[in-house]
C-alpha cells in the first residue's frame, strides 16, 4: 500500500553527486590495488595499470560531469582527495 509517488520520485537514485562516487571509487580501487599489488619493498607493474585505468575513468567522468565540477568547492575537494591518494600511498609503502 505504498503510494506510486515515491517510485517516481526517485528513479535510479540519481541523488549522489558524480562527484562524490568518483571520489569513493578512486579511494575503494586504490586501496585494493595497494593491498594486492604493493608491498613495502616493491610494486607490481599491476599496479600502475589499474592506477592508469582509473585516470582514463576520472578523464571521462569529469569530462561527461563537466559542469558539476566548474564548482570551486567540488574541485577543490576532488584535488585535496587525490593529494590524499599521493599520502595513502607513501604510508602504505614506508610506514
Amino acid at each position: 500500500m505504498i503510494p506510486e509517488e515515491i517510485f517516481k520520485r526517485r528513479p535510479r537514485h540519481n541523488n549522489t553527486p558524480a562527484s562524490v562516487l568518483l571520489i569513493i571509487a578512486n579511494f575503494i580501487v586504490t586501496v585494493a590495488a595497494l593491498s594486492l599489488f604493493a608491498d613495502k619493498d616493491h610494486v607490481n607493474w599491476f599496479f600502475w595499470v589499474i592506477e592508469a585505468g582509473l585516470a582514463v575513468y576520472n578523464f571521462f567522468t569529469i569530462r561527461r560531469n563537466r559542469e558539476e565540477f566548474e564548482n570551486k568547492g567540488i574541485l577543490y575537494s576532488y584535488i585535496f582527495s587525490l593529494f590524499l591518494l599521493v599520502v595513502v600511498f607513501f604510508l602504505y609503502k614506508f610506514v
